[in-house]
């Protein structure tokens, strides 16, 4: 029966609840000043006020001083791309000279060029290189990360992809979420032929991918340069049809009515969403899909932000996330991401944290289990070291973890993964 108790910290710092908190209710933070919190066999047992813990369940326990530290629910980065080989530092380059993220893919580059480089890769160079990410990601506080395929375009390279996902969950240091994400480009082969790559994820992918049980989502990129509303539509009922919960890539370089489709599915995300009209948005509230925003890139792709403020004030829950990938967006950074979502999405430090803890969980179907520091759920905790939490943005770009909780287990010591 192992046991870990947080004590003395300067606040926990929590969201509470078992699913994702809408509208201006993200701004409700239960804080706990001299705090403590009592872990056993993995789990949250207590969290209330040093002086009020029990001293009767506290034999045997591991003690983690967190004098002049904040305490948070472990960070979830709800949507990332986690799985790929190569960069592409040199369209970033072209970005910067002017060129369209959309003319650099009209040239041949763009995501067909991460598929070239991930189908050369072995399974465990894939594994390697994504194990190296994820311990980074640790060390700033992450514990859960979803990671989409959509680097393989073929029955086995997408395959590929989504074992190295289970292999990665399965190995720690943090939980990935997998999800297939075959459509996420017309790859080369099929150019001239669109409706047979369609044809190969619905009757082929989907079928493979739900039997030996590699994602738990399907999302597709409903975009004019990937998979128009008709063939999004077809893949993703297909996808619910095998068990699969849903998630579309929607709006995010031009209004293809993707948070509409999100909404008619009952997906449980729409993400990017920088171009979604009020009507897309309103029913998307109504049918409690998560809008799941992507600040850093934007910032990347130098495009305006996804309107965060009249999302909020209609009442969905929003979570925020990295989109890590290779093209538009290099970074996993969550200082970074905070004082993004902050200063250019004008969201509050309040609604920061929610969005990155308990509505990142609903947006992978985990807000029962994880995303809050409450009795009953898994704990998954970080400990930042400063002294309240307006310094996570207020410090700006630097990260502050200093330990980090997987289940019980410490994972991330004095900002080193143990």
């Amino acid at each position: 029966m192992k046991k870990i108790l947080i004590t003395n910290a300067s606040q926990i710092v929590t969201p509470i609840g078992l699913s994702g908190k809408p509208g201006m209710g993200m701004n409700d933070l239960t804080i706990i000043e001299d705090g403590c919190v009592l872990i056993q066999d993995g789990k949250i047992v207590k969290v209330c006020k040093s002086v009020d813990m029990d001293e009767s369940l506290l034999l045997d326990a591991q003690v983690i001083d967190a004098t002049g530290k904040i305490v948070l629910p472990g960070l979830i980065d709800a949507h990332t791309h986690l799985v790929f080989a190569g960069t592409r530092e040199d369209e970033f380059s072209m970005r910067m000279a002017g060129e369209s993220y959309i003319s650099i893919m009209e040239k041949g580059g763009g995501i067909q060029r991460s598929i070239d480089a991930t189908r050369l890769a072995t399974e465990k160079q894939l594994f390697d290189l994504a194990k190296m990410r994820l311990k980074n990601m640790a060390k700033m506080g992450v514990t859960t990360v979803e990671a989409k395929s959509g680097y393989g375009g073929s029955l086995e390279d997408e395959i590929k992809q989504c074992k190295v996902a289970r292999k990665l969950n399965d190995s720690g240091p943090i939980s990935v979420v997998s999800t297939l994400m075959a459509a996420h480009t017309i790859v080369r082969e099929y150019k001239s032929d669109p409706e047979k790559y369609v044809k190969l994820i619905i009757e082929e992918i989907i079928p493979r991918v739900a039997r030996e049980k590699l994602a738990e989502f399907c999302d597709v990129f409903l975009e004019k340069s990937a998979f128009n509303y008709a063939q999004a539509e077809r893949i993703l009922t297909a996808a619910k049809a095998h068990g699969f919960e849903l998630k579309i890539h929607a709006d995010e370089i031009s209004n293809g009515k993707g948070a509409h489709l999100a909404a008619k599915l009952n997906a449980i995300s729409a993400e990017h969403l920088l171009f979604s009209d009020h009507q897309g948005l309103e029913l998307m509230k109504e049918h409690h899909v998560t809008a799941v925003l992507l600040p850093l890139t934007a910032f990347s792709l130098r495009e305006p932000y996804a309107k965060a403020r009249e999302m909020i004030n209609k009442g969905l829950v929003v979570a925020l996330a990295s989109d890590f990938n290779p093209g538009s967006c290099y970074t996993y950074s969550m200082p970074m991401l905070m004082a993004a979502a902050c200063l250019s999405m004008h969201m509050s430090i309040e609604e920061v944290i929610t969005a990155l803890t308990l509505n990142a969980a609903a947006a992978i179907n985990r807000a029962h289990k994880i995303g809050s520091i409450e009795s009953g759920k898994d704990a998954d905790i970080a400990i930042f070291d400063c002294p309240n939490y307006a310094h996570l943005v207020y410090h700006m770009g630097i990260n502050q973890a200093h330990t980090v909780i997987k289940k019980g287990e410490i994972i991330v010591r004095n900002g080193e993964i143990v």
